[in-house]
């Protein structure tokens, strides 16, 4: 399975074969997605979809929703899943403005608060998923509300209100929190393109990636093979949750607030950009570069409605007709991978 999701066209093979390799990746149906999708909104938004202000609108959204979707994406090619990242969103967030905001700590005592509380939970949903064998949608599921109700009540007991301010300095702004070229792109958009290198390498060019997709193949045989399925399954939730508390915790640096609600959309959106960029739900096929082209599809979906002449409500048909057909595309593209045989070039 690990050889089908890393697959290349052989050397010595003809355009055609190379073409027919490159459509059998796990990427291929995201980027033909991608495509689609920029051209259809470049059609029907005219030049304004074009424009700088445009591409800032759907970046910015991509970039928070991509640090978060590809450890997403690793968890279920690892056959796991993680939705209590809508809950991690809000608890960094209001960690670091508690923290730095309300009792006027330091912003560098704040960061690594919010980071290690992301650790805590992830350590948690870890140990818990592979000491009970419960399923990972029901952990997760119960960590959402209890870290969404620990946020609300020590929120309130300690602040009086679900709503904090915090300002950052200049150097913390800078890093996480501020805009660039023309005031427009926010500086998560870098944490995401330098998320995504350090994830490729991770999942397609170090042995931890055979073991993901060895796990996400067949847990049992991944184990009996020696691989340590455990330690990589808590590692795995560990990124998800820190992930999820990093975004939490830039948003509140640049937004100069911090509130105990929101964050719910991202358990949804993450998975749809995730299916959309190739990874199946069964587990055992993907690629990081089909999740992050599966979040950009998703985010100009999401943006570029707001430049054509449609009635706003139906975005979400649009996202929802997109979920359906990236996973019957998914499958297509999976049998072609597990059928395909390279041909050996002529002599």
């Amino acid at each position: 399975m690990t050889e089908t999701a890393r697959m290349s066209g052989p050397a010595g093979t003809s355009g055609s074969g190379r073409l027919g390799a490159l459509l059998r990746r796990p990427e291929a149906g995201a980027l033909l997605g991608t495509v689609g999708m920029l051209v259809f909104f470049t059609i029907f938004g005219g030049l304004g979809f074009l424009t700088v202000a445009s591409t800032a609108s759907w970046m910015n959204v991509a970039a928070g929703l991509g640090i978060i979707a590809i450890p997403i994406g690793l968890l279920m090619i690892a056959g796991e899943l993680d939705i209590s990242v809508g809950s991690m969103v809000p608890a960094g967030s209001m960690t670091v403005a508690i923290i730095s905001g309300h009792y006027g700590l330091p912003i560098w005592l704040g960061i690594p608060a919010a980071l290690l509380l992301g650790v805590v939970v992830g350590l948690v949903n870890g140990i818990l998923v592979v000491r009970t064998a419960v399923p990972s949608f029901i952990v997760t599921l119960g960590t959402l509300f209890s870290v969404a109700g620990l946020v609300l009540g020590f929120s309130v007991l300690i602040t009086g209100t679900t709503s904090v301010a915090i300002t950052a300095p200049d150097l913390a702004k800078a890093i996480f929190g501020s805009f660039y070229i023309q005031g427009q792109f926010q500086v998560l958009i870098l944490w995401w393109l330098l998320a995504t290198c350090a994830y490729i390498y991770f999942l397609h060019y170090s042995r931890y990636g055979n073991w993901v997709f060895a796990m996400g193949g067949d847990k049992v045989s991944a184990r009996n093979a020696g691989i340590p399925t455990e330690r990589l399954t808590i590692v795995l939730f560990v990124l998800s949750a820190t992930s999820a508390a990093f975004v939490g915790m830039c948003q509140a640096i640049l937004f100069n607030s911090a509130q105990v609600s929101g964050g719910q959309s991202y358990i949804f959106n993450s998975i749809i950009a995730v299916v959309v960029g190739g990874v199946l739900l069964t587990g055992g096929f993907g690629s990081v570069i089909g999740i992050f082209l599966g979040t950009v599809t998703f985010a100009v979906v999401n943006q570029g409605i707001y430049y054509t002449s449609f009635d706003r409500n139906w975005s979400s048909l649009i996202i929802g007709v997109m979920l359906l057909l990236a996973v019957l595309m998914n499958n297509t593209f999976r049998k072609m991978a597990l059928n395909y045989t390279p041909r050996k070039g002529n002599r």
